[in-house]
């Protein structure tokens, strides 16, 4: 039984796990610092403990960002998108978000579309 407010809980459109994405931005900024998931538990942690709560697709278990790292994401708001389906989590973010030490996992990898379309 989750303890995650039924009336947020029917609103949200999860995938066949039961998971939906969590962006999270920087407050201020608008900075996007990275993408986790969230399934109704870390959802309702995420909203009661004030600290980003995640469901670890490959650990199979829930995590606090900056549990082990001191990299601490401060929940200042949650905001579900119009279909339901992703969370937009602002956050004040302490140090880098980024497992590999940088500020935003979006710091690498610029795609850019060709010239000739």
């Amino acid at each position: 039984m989750s303890l995650l407010d039924p009336g947020i809980a029917g609103r949200l459109k999860r995938d066949g796990a039961g998971l939906v994405p969590a962006v999270v931005q920087q407050e201020g900024s608008g900075e996007v610092l990275m993408v986790g998931w969230m399934d109704d538990e870390a959802l309702h942690r995420t909203l009661t403990s004030g600290r980003t709560t995640f469901w670890s697709r490959s650990r199979q278990e829930y995590w606090v960002k900056g549990e082990t790292s001191g990299h601490h994401q401060h929940v200042r708001s949650v905001r579900l998108d119009c279909d339901g389906d992703t969370l937009l989590v602002t956050v004040d973010q302490e140090g880098p978000a980024c497992h590999t030490g940088a500020r935003t996992c979006f710091d690498d990898g610029l795609l850019t579309p060709s010239a000739d379309e």
